[in-house]
């Protein structure tokens, strides 16, 4: 009676581990259908290998050194100037070696008014009177004058 008890347990076991096995490819099955990821497959750790060495350090690139490029060949000059420096301070024997040269950013902002004095005409015949207009590119809008572009 014990050896038929016995066996049908082991008989129960291994029909739970199918089951669940079973039941466990059909919720990957189902997340895979939805867009998720199953239970990821995790294999056993087998004895390592320890005969060759599989790192990739040979295979690696050397990392270049960083030079830092100058900013100054990508600002444009509008104009140079020539710094001498005062002969009365210089000692004796001192030779000229070149120049130094610094690059100074500003901004200028500046006004360009202009008087425009438009010839006015009158005729007393026609009773009328005749006025210059301005150069093309300038409008008059409530007294201001606005360059139009």
């Amino acid at each position: 009676m014990v050896s038929i008890l016995v066996n049908l347990v082991e008989q129960l076991q291994a029909e739970t581990r199918e089951l669940r096995a079973e039941n466990q490819r059909l919720k990957s099955e189902n997340n895979r259908l939805k867009g998720e990821q199953g239970k990821p497959e995790v294999k056993a750790n087998g004895a390592k290998k320890l005969k060759e060495n599989y790192s990739s350090e040979k295979e690696r690139k050397a990392p270049k050194k960083h030079i830092k490029s100058s900013k100054n060949a990508l600002v444009k000059v509008d104009r140079e100037k020539i710094l001498e420096y005062p002969e009365a301070e210089l000692p004796f024997g001192a030779e000229f070696k070149g120049y130094e040269e610094v690059i100074v950013q500003d901004i200028l902002l500046k006004t360009d008014n202009v008087l425009f004095r438009k010839e006015k005409y009158y005729s007393p015949s026609e009773k009328k009177t005749y006025l210059a207009s301005l150069p093309s590119g300038y409008d008059i809008m409530s007294g201001s004058t606005t360059i139009v572009k």
